[in-house]
């Protein structure tokens, strides 16, 4: 392949680096490169440096390639893909094409084939998110009344629902699915493909129609950070290990709340995990599960980071394949999380039964209990407060449950404070401790109302609707770029006729 190198790289290199690199781009990337090739063959054509006769030959030939093919004979290749795929092409031909591989480098044809391997693999991952918030929408309509307790401080401190909680998950993944599709149009702006080596090309390539062939709305504006950056890898990262944080979170709530302590959820057998001593638990590992693969999502976005940190801005292997050598995992592991949290939200059962319970043990109308006394009663909004914590504190010394607290207690304590003959009825003071009625106190926008919780659902909706619209976009346009690149014949004017 050069007269520069006269030696085939060592066995170790080989057994280490270049083999296992070469069978991951023979599975992940070889579609991608022979795409480019067709493109490749048809801007040649284009600039009247081969004619159509041997554009046609060149595009069966790569039509011929073969994976196992290129497996094979990739270690007379220096087992590097691009230099094994020129050699099946050139080999089918029989006789060689002049100018075939004039003006040309392997650092955009990498660059531009790992971009397309990334924005696939992206594209699947938004569907998958995508199927996760329609889940969580419909779970968080079905429970907006059914109350259970909210904590501040690892305390119960008010009432809230359910779905309000579930839409709390839902918005998250939503703004994860915003960045996602930023990151992704980032990515369809940005085609490498005619940067060459680092500083530009000597033909007339078109490098917009080159993008467009490939399914990017542009070529990526500057050939040295088309081939050096890898900008599109941290964002990405980025977008995973924000959702990372917040999903483990999450799932250390329902860790909590699935726990023999609380008892608010319940998973079927199939979802559940034992104890190999005692025989009484019900393991949940599946939500330990995912909240520990959370931990790969921000550990490999900085991989990603400290593998580019202090290189030279130019293309470097340390920077286009070992510093994104986890890319692959990363994706496999967000993939993985989706699933298993698509399972889960699809087999949850929560017990209704006791989360109402535990709301009624606790004085969580203690808030609308001092709201009242200020704004009704006339007491000053802190005195009302201390008065409210001085009646429960009594309530709580007594052993009277929330639902029958006297009214003559709460007007002893008044008195006490110098505010006589409440305006308050013991109906009154019931309702404002009633845990049922709790979600309909609050009236503002994003609480925890029954109908709040439909805007919110509905509001995200309406915002995830512009993102998935945005998202269509581009892979139609990829679509659409796959279907004509595959229907091109040579000799016509351009891949859309």
């Amino acid at each position: 392949m050069t007269g520069r190198v006269k030696s085939p790289p060592h066995e170790i290199m080989n057994k280490l680096i270049l083999y296992p690199q070469l069978l991951f781009e023979s599975e992940n990337y070889l579609e991608h490169y022979l795409s480019i090739e067709k493109v490749l063959i048809k801007s040649y054509e284009e600039m009247n440096l081969i004619n159509t006769t041997d554009a046609v030959k060149l595009l069966e030939s790569v039509e011929s390639v073969q994976k196992e093919n290129i497996i094979k004979s990739a270690y007379s290749n220096m087992n590097d893909i691009a230099f094994s795929i020129e050699k099946a092409i050139d080999e089918n031909l029989g006789k060689p094409v002049l100018n075939w591989h004039l003006d040309r480098s392997r650092n955009d044809l990498q660059a531009c084939g790992q971009l397309m391997y990334a924005r696939d693999s992206w594209i699947s991952l938004i569907q998958k998110f995508q199927k996760l918030l329609i889940e969580l929408w419909a779970l968080a309509s079905k429970y907006k009344r059914t109350i259970m307790p909210g904590y501040t401080h690892f305390q119960t401190a008010q009432v809230m629902s359910v779905g309000f909680y579930l839409t709390a998950i839902s918005r998250h993944i939503q703004k994860t699915l915003e960045k996602m599709v930023l990151c992704l149009e980032s990515i369809n702006e940005s085609c490498p493909l005619g940067s060459g080596a680092m500083s530009g090309q000597e033909y007339p390539w078109d490098l917009e129609m080159m993008a467009n062939d490939l399914g990017f709305d542009s070529f990526g504006g500057h050939a040295l950070v088309c081939v050096a950056s890898r900008d599109w890898i941290l964002e990405i990262g980025e977008s995973l290990a924000f959702f990372g944080v917040n999903m483990s979170r999450f799932m250390t709530d329902m860790m909590n709340w699935g726990s023999s302590e609380y008892q608010f959820l319940h998973f079927p057998d199939e979802l559940v995990g034992i104890s190999s001593s005692m025989p009484q638990k019900r393991n949940l590992p599946i939500l330990e599960r995912i909240r520990g693969k959370t931990s790969h999502l921000i550990s490999y976005y900085q991989d990603f980071m400290l593998g580019q940190r202090n290189t030279p801005f130019s293309n470097l292997v340390e920077v286009s394949k070992e510093s994104s050598s986890n890319l692959p995992r990363l994706f496999q592991t967000a993939n993985d999380i989706a699933d298993l949290l698509l399972l889960i939200f699809e087999n949850i059962d929560f017990n209704i039964n006791k989360m109402k319970k535990r709301c009624e043990e606790d004085y969580l109308g203690g808030f609308t209990l001092a709201n009242y006394l200020s704004a009704k009663e006339g007491i000053p909004y802190r005195k009302a407060q201390v008065i409210s914590g001085e009646f429960i504190t009594l309530a709580l010394n007594e052993g009277i449950a929330p639902k029958k607290l006297p009214i003559l207690l709460l007007s002893q304590v008044c008195e006490r404070y110098g505010y006589k003959q409440l305006q308050m009825n013991q109906a009154t003071l019931v309702d404002i401790f009633d845990p049922e009625k709790a979600l309909f106190v609050k009236i503002t926008a994003g609480s925890v109302h029954p109908e709040e919780v439909n805007e919110i659902i509905e509001c995200q909706k309406r915002q995830n609707a512009e993102f998935i619209r945005r998202f269509n976009r581009i892979t139609e346009k990829v679509t659409e770029a796959k279907q004509r690149l595959n229907k091109w014949v040579p000799g016509k004017e351009n891949v859309n006729d």
